[in-house]
């Protein structure tokens, strides 16, 4: 798959090779991955290599290659094949089997092919039958399949596709790409579970050294005092990372300090240095402006892109080494080294394709209808262009006398007419093309009629009068004009005029009729009628009548923007003449010839150096690759500097254009549609003769006299080429041109047809041509490519590279004889340069002083190297991610690097306070005995005991992991506690497909509206729900192909796909297809809309509780889902949030407690994100012990949204931002329970409770403890103004009426107020409790009677006997721990607790029985395969 990226061909070619050595038996896995290297270093070059390890030792691969498997597992595979082909539906595993299925394949229909398929480069022809081939590739089973199947291919009998499909072994393999962070957390309120954990621990590090001991080897070779070296690596741990808090004054320089340490250390070891410094920061912390960054940024520059740190992860990085590889390489194998290359690389890339080319409008033909500079009407308006700064309201026109807007129309007279709003500074010209057949009339022919009297009026008249005559006296819509209906006009309006003198055969009113048709033919635009505004051309969409006016506004506005800019910037326009300056603009071209200008570009390679340099022999020639083609063709044809043209109809023009243009070479290639022989090929041999012994100018007039019509035609005959060179030639050297025409074989255009075919694919007898790499093929013999298109083709190559890459090879300073080489070299790097793709502009980063703060590692010599920079604060969680980066990228690839230490003066606080590990390795691990090591860990050593430790996994955007071994509190984590090591295992349970959904005929987003997500054998795996914040919605998927539809009931009733973008299938297609084969971020868009007969519909209304939907709820989190009977069962739907064990012993009594209380049947909704691996292992048992039904949701943070970096903040955010997609639609109403609380009522009655019309009610804060008045903070200052007299509620308990709340767009709402507020750190202190009491007055709160939340610190001892339920809340006068808080103050808990205990104790005990009885029987049933742990 790494070699595909470099094309098919390549990717064959390595497949073929693959099958030499399948029969050796290797001897272990080390030598067969060397193998494999050695084979792929055939096709790639050294720095390829090096990124090849690399992206295998991240697996970023994997993703493809298990795509394919869940392709293959769609088909299904058939019953003990390891290979099998599929051939249009039906499947076979022998090749005896598909033989008999390709003859009766065209009576099947064809199967869809993905874009990543690998197809074998045959024929393809669409009529062909297609076989898959599922296989793994090098195995015998594939081999024999391949044989057979590309050789068909090649013979052009059928399409061959391979699809990998690899016998798979249940091993999860250890990913990398992302990183671990332990956080130390704040320890003001304990909130710890005092249950121990026992586990057994053995694995005491070997290489476990701290100070110089090697504590692993001392505790073998002296096993009698384990006890006391463990006192004394304690000891010596504590002494050397000492956690005690530092004075303020220390804090101040600290990142100074930092970057000095960094800076004076060896150069090889800074970077691990400034990697160790600031991934261990807590316990390391006693140590003794162009860019628009400011102290304390980060940024990283490859080459000069640069590079977003929290948008880019490893395998996003390694795609842009690996595009950068290929231009680097190719610079270099072009001769361009060293310090020269950034100049290239930085060269501006106007090579972007304009969007939008515009047409010169200053031309005869056009008759303007209005000149508003000119014309009376708009005396009156002011002409300063300073007019266009001054402040309007949106959307209106300024009226200036400036001639800011043109409009031209070329019309068929017989077409229509267009009315005009003279009001709006828009000046109209009209292009008339008519029949240019002088015999024809102006009684024969409307449209010359018309001309003629236009003509009339406006010399008699004027040229206002003669279109706003027309115009009023307009055709009905639907007619043409006839020759009638204009004598009508004339007699009426005109009955003085002679009509016989103005329409007849003598008129004098004829000028310059032919003027528009030339125009038009010139200007290559499409099917009449054309708009061009300001000279871009309107589609034929917009030139609809309807249509016409709302585009023409839009125009406008997007104009005058331009305009403002020209005038504020450069005070420009002042003294010009606009039309003028509008022409003289970048993207203005002579002509609009949409092959040339069109944006989908194939560029030839020429960037290698082939061993055989001669094609004259055909065998020879066609064992090369096609680089190695082009550049034997590039060598022979010595005519190309700017431009190559291939193609015999084509000389003509290119000879033409040869002869006026002094900037460019041609070269012709042979491409004739049938075999080349001696006679046939007589013209074409004559005219290369010349070429190889003529002066250019003899051979130009040679070549341009022997394809005259009649010349040709007497080869045809068969005469001679000696008997017509006394006509053609001039001053021609005769002898040399006889003898080298008679000596020459055919053999040479054999390979010239060759390489036609296969590399620039062209059918036989198709022409193309190449102009500095540029392929251009003509699709049909009738387009034409004429001298215009020459010269804009030209145009376009010069001014977009070709002048740009010329006056930097000038500068290289290439003597003279190699001037033919600079002109290969510019063809050369001019295909190389544009063929790159386009990102944004590369900036050039340069220091003022780099003596002191630039860490400066320079490249190794003559070798191919990247120029890296980065700016870095080593003390920022910046440099924690960047260090390793760096560090791995060095022992890579070769880079000139440079690291700026950007630090931040006068910290006042810790600048980190978290120990970070990325995990990140530059190729394959192997143990000492050859087998492949399980994969990269991250490992923390030398960790202080003290503080308390919270574990995050920071991972790319896609990916949603999970924890699913560990028996730690990974939420508390507290070394003192533990002897050994703290194991956590993480697994990759998703990959997240993210889209963003509007409504085409509204522009919003479809609130509401779901999709789901499935393969054909399984339509419904996950669902999700639109939101209106962009029209953003989340799927969870794994690498495949996957089907993305609307959900079956209303959605799909109402709404039908329309379009969509950054999918696998075409835009029509009726099914959308997405796939995923990569680790990177897969984002698409959706455009729906309303079915016709739906359009007065809402998704949201009452209709919502229709069968359809009730029929096709699951779950979202794909567990248990719900059966249809329950709405007619009355269920409680119960929503909460744990993280840490302490929390889940809490939320499990408080379950108990609901449960206790209520006869109706309850669904408890749980967050899954943070939940500990044992929750998720019990929940199952209790829920059938106790008899509810339960639901783990889980959903991304979405990227857009401000992320939250503290665990307990983003749980906060989860309670509250993600109510309305989190449940599916069918649950309308939602209780919240803290984990911590204990339910004393039925919460049935809360949920009867009528909110009055508020989307969620909450219980207000207490107000009767009196003690505690000092710290009821809501009651001055910010608070007390913003809530005006109204409660401050507390959020450990709420009811949301989904239904209203989604209806009300409160979701949208408070993620909007959430995305302003959470800019600034110091607001949202407790986000889930101050963003609603924040945004009461918008989205409002209906307040609880106070029963239903009692709360010791805030409400008296009275109150308590009525409370519904009692929350543990947090006392900031006593800081008393929650534990003891709860056995204190609710005398069930304890009970609860107990019965809890006992139970979990049971549930172990009864696995441990199953366990011990399976492993007698010994057939363990495998569990199902994820995507790897982490």
């Amino acid at each position: 798959e790494f070699i595909r990226e470099d094309g098919e061909e390549k990717f064959w070619q390595f497949v073929d090779t693959r099958q030499i050595f399948t029969s050796l038996s290797l001897e272990s896995v080390r030598s067969y991955y060397n193998l494999i290297i050695k084979k792929a270093g055939q096709f790639l070059t050294d720095l390829q290599v090096n990124l090849l390890k690399l992206s295998l030792s991240l697996r970023a691969y994997s993703p493809a290659v298990h795509a394919f498997q869940q392709i293959a597992s769609d088909e299904p595979p058939p019953d003990g094949c390891t290979a099998f082909v599929v051939v249009h539906g039906q499947n076979a595993c022998s090749t005896k089997d598909m033989k008999k299925l390709l003859k009766t394949a065209a009576g099947r229909p064809r199967p869809y092919l993905y874009k990543s398929d690998h197809q074998y480069p045959g024929v393809n022809g669409t009529d062909l039958p297609v076989a898959v081939l599922y296989a793994e590739i090098g195995t015998k089973e594939f081999n024999t399949f391949h044989k057979v199947l590309s050789e068909r291919a090649q013979e052009g009998k059928l399409i061959y596709v391979l699809r990998h499909f690899v016998s798979t072994k249940n091993e999860k393999m250890l990913l990398s790409g992302y990183g671990v962070e332990l956080a130390i957390k704040s320890t003001e309120y304990k909130a710890v579970d005092d249950t121990q954990v026992k586990v057994t621990t053995d694995n005491e590090d070997e290489n476990d050294e701290v100070q110089g001991f090697l504590f692993g080897k001392l505790k073998k070779s002296h096993p009698d005092l384990q006890e006391e070296l463990g006192e004394l690596r304690k000891h010596l741990l504590e002494s050397t990372n000492d956690m005690t808090p530092l004075k303020v004054w220390e804090l101040q320089d600290l990142s100074f300090q930092a970057a000095s340490r960094i800076m004076t250390v060896p150069k090889f070891d800074s970077l691990k240095l400034m990697q160790d410094l600031s991934q261990n920061f807590p316990s390391k912390a006693r140590l003794s402006e162009s860019m628009g960054i400011q102290p304390g940024d980060a940024g990283l520059f490859i080459n000069g892109i640069h590079v977003d740190l929290d948008i880019h992860n490893a395998f996003s990085i390694l795609d842009i080494l690996r595009t950068e590889a290929k231009i680097l390489e190719g610079l270099h194998n072009l001769g361009i080294k060293g310090s020269s290359v950034s100049k290239f690389l930085h060269l501006p890339s106007s090579t972007t394709v304009e969007d939008s080319y515009a047409l010169d409008i200053r031309h005869s033909s056009i008759m303007w209808a209005n000149d508003i500079e000119k014309d009376s009407m708009y005396r009156h308006w002011p002409s300063s262009v300073q007019e266009l700064l001054r402040a309007t309201f949106p959307g209106v026109i300024r009226q200036i006398r400036r001639n800011f807007y043109n409009l031209v129309s070329q019309l068929l007279c017989a077409h229509y007419l267009i009315c005009i709003y003279v009001s709006v500074s828009l000046r109209i010209g009209f292009v008339l093309v008519v029949s240019a057949d002088d015999k024809v009339d102006g009684y024969l022919d409307a449209g010359v009629a018309l001309f003629r009297l236009l003509n009339y009026i406006s010399e008699e008249y004027d040229e206002a009068q003669a279109f706003t005559s027309m115009v009023y006296n307009r055709v009905e819509v639907g007619e043409t004009l006839s020759v009638d209906t204009v004598t009508a006009y004339l007699k009426k309006k005109f009955p003085k005029a002679n009509a016989a003198r103005i329409l007849g055969v003598d008129s004098s009113y004829d000028d310059n009729r032919k003027a528009g048709g030339v125009f038009y033919r010139k200007s290559g635009l499409g099917a009449l009628p054309v708009g061009l505004f300001n000279g871009i051309p309107l589609s034929s969409e917009e030139m609809d009548p309807e249509e016409l006016e709302t585009v023409l506004l839009q125009k406008i506005m997007e104009t005058t923007n331009f305009f403002q800019r020209a005038v504020f910037m450069v005070g420009y326009l002042f003294c010009v003449d606009v039309v003028d300056f509008l022409m003289e603009q970048a993207n203005v071209v002579p002509r609009i010839n949409p092959l040339i200008l069109s944006s989908e570009r194939r560029y030839l390679d020429f960037t290698s150096s082939p061993v055989a340099d001669d094609w004259d022999d055909t065998t020879m020639f066609s064992y090369l690759d096609s680089k190695d083609k082009t550049a034997v063709v590039s060598k022979k044809i010595k005519g190309f500097i700017f431009y190559n043209v291939f193609s015999k109809s084509l000389i003509h023009g290119v000879c033409l254009q040869k002869s006026s243009s002094s900037n460019c070479r041609v070269g012709v290639i042979n491409n004739p549609s049938g075999k080349p022989t001696e006679d046939n090929s007589a013209l074409y041999r004559a005219v290369w003769a010349s070429l190889l012994t003529q002066s250019s100018k003899n051979m130009l007039d040679f070549s341009l006299k022997l394809l005259k019509e009649e010349n040709v035609e007497l080869l045809k005959q068969g005469t001679k080429i000696k008997h017509l060179l006394k006509q053609v030639s001039g001053g021609m050297d005769h002898d040399a041109f006889e003898k080298k025409f008679n000596t020459m074989e055919v053999d040479f255009l054999h390979s010239q047809q060759k390489y036609c075919k296969e590399v620039l694919k062209l059918k036989a007898g198709q022409r193309a041509v190449v102009s500095n790499g540029r392929v251009l093929s003509l699709l049909d013999e009738e387009e034409e490519f004429s001298v215009e298109d020459f010269h804009l083709l030209e145009k376009i190559t010069l001014r977009t590279s070709a002048e740009k890459i010329k006056s930097k090879i000038k500068q290289m300073n290439l003597n003279a004889q190699k001037y033919a080489l600079a002109s290969d070299l510019i063809m050369k790097v001019d295909a190389l340069l544009t063929a790159s793709p386009k990102g944004e502009a590369r900036k050039d980063v340069k220091f003022l002083k780099d003596k002191h703060s630039v860490l400066q590692l320079a490249q190794r010599e003559d070798e191919v190297f990247y120029d890296v920079v980065a700016i870095v604060d080593p003390l920022t969680r910046d440099a924690q991610k960047l260090a390793p980066l760096l560090v791995v990228r060095k022992t890579l690839v070769t880079s000139k690097l440079q690291v700026f230490m950007n630090c931040r003066a006068k910290l006042s606080e810790m600048p980190l306070k978290s120990f970070y590990q990325y995990v990140l390795e530059p190729d394959v691990t192997f143990f000492g005995n050859n087998s492949l090591s399980p994969g990269p860990v991250a490992r923390f050593t030398e960790i202080p005991e003290s503080p308390l430790l919270t574990l995050n996994m920071i991972t790319p955007e896609s990916w949603m992991v999970e924890a699913v071994r560990s028996p730690y509190d990974l939420d508390n984590i507290h070394l003192q506690e533990v002897n050994g090591v703290v194991n956590a295992e993480y697994e990759l349970e998703y990959l997240l497909l993210e889209g963003h959904c509007f409504d085409l005929s509204t522009g919003q987003p479809p609130r509401g509206l779901q999709f789901t997500l499935g393969m054909r054998q399984e339509p419904l795996m996950h669902d999700t729900i639109v939101m209106a914040n962009l029209g953003y919605f989340q799927l969870k998927a794994n690498p495949g192909a996957w089907i993305l539809r609307l959900r079956e009931g209303r959605s799909e009733d109402i709404y039908q796909i329309q379009a969509h973008d950054a999918t696998d299938s075409p835009v029509d297609a009726g099914d959308v297809i997405v796939v995923l084969n990569s680790f990177h971020s897969k984002i698409i868009k959706v455009r729906v809309q309303k079915k016709p007969d739906k359009l007065n519909e809402d998704l949201l209304s009452e209709g919502t509780e229709s069968k359809g939907l009730w029929d096709s709820i699951t779950s979202f989190a794909g567990g248990p889902s719900v059966d249809g009977d329950d709405k007619k069962k009355d269920v409680l739907n119960i929503f909460s949030v744990a993280s840490g064990h302490l929390y889940e012993r809490f939320l499990r009594i408080m379950t108990l407690s609901v449960l206790q209380h209520t006869k109706t049947p309850v669904k408890f909704w749980f967050l899954k994100n943070y939940l500990s691996p044992s929750f998720k292992d019990t929940i199952s048992h209790m829920a059938k012990a106790y008899g509810f039904q339960y639901e783990l949701v889980q959903y991304k943070w979405p990227r857009w949204l401000h992320q939250q970096t503290e665990k307990q903040r983003i749980i906060w955010g989860y309670k509250i931002l993600f109510l309305d997609v989190l449940f599916p639609l069918a649950v309308d109403k939602i209780i919240f329970v803290d984990a911590d609380q204990i339910v004393r009522a039925d919460l049935k009655e809360l949920r009867d409770l009528d909110l009055e019309g508020a989307p969620y009610g909450y219980t207000p804060f207490c107000d009767s403890r009196k003690e505690m008045e000092g710290y009821r903070f809501w009651k001055t200052g910010y608070w007390a103004s913003h809530l005006a007299h109204r409660k401050y509620h507390i959020s450990a308990l709420y009811v949301v009426d989904l239904k209203k709340f989604r209806k009300i767009a409160a979701g949208d709402r408070l993620r909007g107020q959430y995305q302003a507020l959470s800019q600034d750190p110091n607001s949202l202190s407790n986000l889930d409790q101050d963003l609603p009491n924040n945004m009461i007055h918008q989205v409002a709160i209906k307040s609880l009677p106070q029963e239903w939340l009692w709360c010791e610190t805030w409400c008296d001892d009275n109150s308590k006997t009525t409370a519904k339920t009692i929350d543990l809340c947090n006392n900031p006068k006593t800081k008393e721990p929650k534990l003891s808080a709860a056995v204190r103050i609710v005398p069930e808990w304890s009970k609860y607790d107990n019965e809890i205990k006992q139970f979990l104790k049971r549930v172990k005990e009864q696995k441990e029985e199953i366990t011990e009885g399976r492993s007698s029987s010994s057939s363990s049933s495998s569990p199902p395969q994820h995507t790897g742990k982490t």
